[in-house]
């Protein structure tokens, strides 16, 4: 660190990018002149400003009420959200050895800025009396859900403890976010580390597409003229469907499953151990028997029960659908002559071939007509025409990467609304997987503030200057993430702390797994997807297969997610001194549960940064299918209407769901949206799992 040190210090804080306010449009960051050696002294500055608002507050003479307490805290830390929001995407998303260094010192940082405010006896003392007589105060809605929800995290922060409690709950925090960090670091490095070079005898039965693809990955290494198949799931779940080459997939299944297991440097098992050690601890400083019972308390399902009971309802359908489909794949298997029992790497390959004995249909047919910029374009038109919004891409907004777009946002009546950055494409430099997240959140406190709001994928880039074709998963995922995109674009809270997603881990996944829904509708489809090449539409027999194939291989999508979800749930449910070793733990719930050999967790625990990463989705992975139950149903409400796109039940949809952010309870919500409950089989209806007998 110290040439990090000679760098800053030459560095004067008036020169400080990061600490300048904004000349750019919409007051953007301009990235291209932030260097890493900016972030710490901004990150200096930042904790500074925040910890003189909060002891302005903590020291308030006059009585505490809601604009001297809560709204206080609202306005606090803005220079401190300014910077992490650019700071965590360019980690995440372009990251250097420079920007990784700095993140092990700033999550450290960061948990000794913020346990003394939320720990803060005097803070919470004001907090405390305004809850207990909130009943009596003349507050909007927007405003009592604020403080519930404001008194709820002071309280589940510890801010209601004994002080040798909050000495130790502190402590915690800090190695929790240093491991935090570990644990993603050592993903990416394992992600940059590996690739498999592809010969001209590797290509057998890769398509065109993702030869292109293998190439443009290449080209992004340094490596022109090569083809490689990296660590993405973008290109390892292609080439698993494709590849003949039986001893290649098991090689890049292998290594896919490996990362974060190799017993080298970036080794996660260790600190998987003392992550759950410190949870378990944590919970039960705040009074509570573990970390699931902790963490579930504070969203919809409420109790570890609860989450049992939805996914062992979907399981027992999902795994007897799956060992009939893998007795069909065996059977495939014997007809070619092949003498070996399906394995994990196997799956997808026949899979691949069942589908297209059983519904004539495969990714690689649809493939060429889902470019991705006509995915965008859909993406962009069904907002439109769902909510009124429209998109105008712009040139002149700063972007971290040469591959980045960006977009203007208005509203129907012509007024802007948002920015909207799309990075779309996989590189080295960004870790895995598909996430939204922003630059700067919706509010109107002080006047309207329009959000500034991210996607970040890792899709496959065209060679040559192709397009980039996208698989139907991946079209899905490119929907999915700007239904959380249009979750925070569309958002009209008042204050910060309720825009956009910030809602319960078991909601947030509903406006993203909703608007996965038009992404298969077929006059969606008939006007968006068109071939890369001749333009031509979709053709309706091909539309009808892929329609018709949709519900193919849900035994097998349903159980790699829910085992994933049970075994997070069972992570932070079990005593953490009985769990000694983490591929043992693994091995021993996936028996309990009855997994098929042929399937593995869709997130292996030594590669799961949804629950390790940081504790988002800890003990609540199994937010995808809360959220489906209410997705599958509410989809029901346009299909009710005859029309998907139907203008009343659309405005309710944004009314209710995409506008309000976190400024209203969810359930109250669903329900204003929908008009009752959601019902449960709704989600195995969708995925084809109901009329399974397990399910009756």
């Amino acid at each position: 660190m110290a040439d990090t040190e000679q760098k800053i210090a030459a560095a004067p804080l008036q020169m400080n990018p990061l600490l300048r306010p904004w000349q750019t449009p919409f007051e953007t960051p301009p990235f291209a002149e932030i260097a890493p050696e900016h972030f710490l002294p901004a990150f200096e500055q930042a904790f500074a400003d925040h910890a003189a608002e909060i002891k302005a507050i903590e020291h308030d003479p006059a009585a505490p009420d809601f604009a001297n307490t809560v709204t206080a805290l609202e306005r606090s830390g803005k220079l401190l959200s300014k910077v992490s929001a650019v700071f965590y995407d360019l980690v995440s998303a372009h990251s250097n050895p420079a920007l990784l260094e700095i993140d092990k010192e700033v999550s450290l940082r960061m948990a000794r800025h913020w346990n003394p405010i939320m720990m803060n006896a005097v803070l919470f003392g004001r907090i405390a009396l305004l809850h207990e007589n909130r009943a009596s105060l003349p507050l909007t809605g927007e405003e009592m859900r604020l403080l519930e929800r404001t008194y709820t995290r002071f309280h589940r922060s510890g801010a209601g403890l004994d002080d040798a409690a909050k000495k130790r709950m502190a402590e915690i925090n800090e190695r929790l976010a240093h491991l935090g960090t570990s644990f993603s670091h050592h993903l990416l490095g394992d992600e940059q580390d590996w690739f498999m070079e592809l010969g001209e005898a590797d290509f057998a039965g890769l398509p065109d597409s993702f030869v292109a693809a293998a190439r443009a990955a290449a080209t992004e290494r340094g490596m022109t003229g090569k083809a490689i198949v990296t660590l993405s799931r973008s290109s390892v779940e292609p080439f698993l469907k494709s590849s003949t080459r039986r001893d290649l997939r098991e090689k890049v299944y292998k290594a896919f499953t490996a990362r974060g297991d190799n017993g080298n440097a970036n080794d996660n098992n260790a600190t998987i151990l003392e992550i759950l050690a410190l949870r378990e601890e944590s919970a039960k400083l705040l009074g509570f028997a573990d970390f699931a019972a902790y963490r579930l308390e504070d969203s919809m399902a409420k109790t570890p029960q609860a989450v049992r009971g939805l996914l062992e309802r979907v399981w027992k359908p999902a795994r007897a659908r799956a060992l009939r489909d893998r007795d069909d794949l065996q059977a495939l298997v014997a007809e070619e002559g092949g003498n070996f029992a399906l394995a994990p790497w196997d799956w997808r390959y026949y899979a691949e071939k069942l589908r297209q004995v059983r519904a004539n249909f495969d990714d690689a047919a649809i493939k060429p007509y889902l470019v991705l910029d006509h995915m965008i374009e859909a993406a962009f038109d069904c907002a439109t025409r769902l909510f009124g919004v429209t998109f105008a891409e712009r040139r002149d907004i700063p972007v971290w990467h040469p591959d980045v777009r960006v977009w203007e946002v208005r509203d129907a009546a012509g007024r802007h609304q948002a920015l909207f950055y799309g990075d779309y494409f996989a590189r080295p430099s960004k870790r895995s997987g598909a996430w939204m997240t922003s630059l700067r959140d919706q509010q109107k406190l002080d006047g309207a503030v329009s959000p500034l709001v991210i996607n970040v994928c890792n899709f496959s880039k065209g060679a040559h200057g192709e397009p980039s074709l996208l698989s139907p998963d991946d079209a899905r995922t490119l929907f999915h993430e700007f239904g959380h995109g249009l979750h925070g674009m569309l958002s009209e809270v008042t204050y910060p702390s309720l825009s956009g997603t910030s809602v319960f881990t078991d909601f947030v996944e509903l406006p993203s797994q909703l608007y996965e829904h038009w992404q298969e509708q077929p006059q969606v489809l008939r006007q968006f997807a068109r071939h890369y090449q001749t333009g031509e539409p979709l053709p309706d027999d091909l539309l009808k297969r892929f329609l018709a194939a949709r519900k193919f291989n849900q035994g097998f999508a349903t159980v790699e997610f829910v085992s994933s979800a049970l075994i997070d749930l069972e992570f932070h449910s079990q005593p953490a001194s009985s769990i000694r070793d983490v591929r043992a733990f693994e091995r021993q719930e996936l028996d309990k549960i009855g997994m098929p050999a042929e399937i593995s967790l869709r997130h292996r625990p030594q590669q799961f940064g949804h629950i390790f990463s940081g504790d988002h989705y800890a003990a609540g992975y199994y937010s995808y299918m809360w959220s489906e139950v209410m997705d599958a149903d509410a989809f029901g409400a346009f299909e009710e209407a005859g029309d998907i796109f139907d203008p009343a039940t659309a405005k309710r949809l944004h009314d209710d769901i995409y506008s309000s952010g976190g400024s209203r309870d969810p359930e109250d919500a669903y329900i204003a949206f929908r008009g009752r409950e959601p019902e449960p089989d709704a989600l195995l209806r969708r995925r084809g799992l109901l009329e399974t007998p397990e399910a009756a």
